[in-house]
């Protein structure tokens, strides 16, 4: 019985092994794609935690795990993230924020999920009291891209509202991060341009300030050499 449980059996490693060999297709995710389980879909939560104890698989986000033979990237932080939305919610919003800097591996797991959506687009609204923080905000047709299927704002929006709306302990770090990343594309200097260009925005010469430091952090140029 593994430590965890407190009276319901957890399969034993042999078992786990041939129940998901034999899971097929349909327990699987698509050709090509990291293997990921949600607590309630074909294993429960007390399982998938005797799981992790036997190496099997490793936490990913909340209750989504990986095979521990299937890298963690940031198709597989997205579609974690994906499943702990409210299902309604789930296509219809972007990652963003910190939440989105997690995905792009340039932050810490968000202890909430932040999402945007157009401020011109109706939407679900989140359940009160819930781990999700939505905003509605003017997005352009090139502030979000895919990743893993999954909506998340790009490298540049991502910088440019962390900038803005980042925490003030991790802020400069998480920019200088976003900066450094290889196949990002995200130098600071043109966040610092479009901020400098637009008027009336709350905050503002904090931001500036921000990117500024993490330009400094960064070697001047917004991304590291």
């Amino acid at each position: 019985m593994s430590p965890l449980s407190t009276g319901s059996t957890v399969p034993p490693v042999r078992v786990v092994r041939d129940t998901w060999a034999r899971a097929g297709p349909a327990g699987r995710q698509p050709p090509g794609e990291a293997v990921l389980f949600h607590a309630g879909e074909f294993f429960s939560a007390v399982e998938l935690q005797g799981m992790t104890l036997d190496g099997l698989v490793r936490r990913v986000y909340r209750e989504t795990y990986r095979r521990t033979d299937c890298p963690e990237d940031a198709a597989v932080r997205a579609r974690a993230a994906a499943n702990a939305l409210p299902a309604p919610l789930r296509g219809r919003v972007a990652l963003a924020r910190q939440c989105a800097a997690w995905v792009y591996g340039c932050a810490p797991p968000p202890p909430l999920l932040s999402v945007v959506t157009d401020h011109r687009r109706r939407t679900t609204a989140v359940p009160a009291f819930g781990a999700t923080t939505m905003h509605q905000v003017a997005l352009g047709p090139f502030d979000v891209n895919l990743v893993g299927g999954v909506p998340v704002t790009t490298p540049l929006r991502t910088a440019l509202d962390i900038a803005v709306h980042g925490p003030e302990e991790t802020a400069v770090d998480i920019l200088a991060a976003l900066a450094a990343a290889p196949g990002l594309e995200c130098p600071l200097r043109l966040v610092e341009a479009a901020l400098a260009g637009v008027r009336r925005v709350p905050g503002k010469a904090r931001a500036l300030a921000r990117l500024g430091q993490a330009r400094t952090d960064a070697g001047g140029s917004g991304a590291r050499p």
